[in-house]
């Protein structure tokens, strides 16, 4: 898995599934495995599990809002935008997510 993410915004009845499905299809485009997880009003959606996010390169998180279960996420790069960032600029986004954690990974 190439990277997992989180969308919520504070309802999550619009911004939070737009994001999700935005950030879906640029992760496709870019030849990308993902799985984005949505949270908010309507729970808990496509939930990542612990393998999967142990699996992943970093966690991108697409909100300001709280995130829940972040346990399963110990001892990975996060990244956190502007849920707004997520739907308008999907690929920008997750390029710069993806350079920023292989440069820090070539410092180590």
């Amino acid at each position: 898995m190439d990277f997992v993410a989180i969308t919520s915004c504070p309802a999550g009845l619009a911004h939070t599934p737009m994001a999700a499905k935005a950030l879906e299809n640029a992760a496709k485009e870019l030849g990308l495995e993902a799985k984005i997880e949505q949270q908010g009003a309507m729970g808990l959606k496509n939930e990542i599990t612990l393998d999967e996010a142990k699996s992943a390169k970093f966690l991108l998180i697409g909100s300001d809002q709280k995130i829940e279960k972040m346990g399963r996420f110990e001892g990975k790069p996060v990244l956190r935008v502007d849920i707004n960032m997520c739907i308008k600029k999907p690929k920008l986004v997750i390029e710069k997510c993806t350079k920023a954690v292989d440069a820090k990974l070539r410092e180590q």
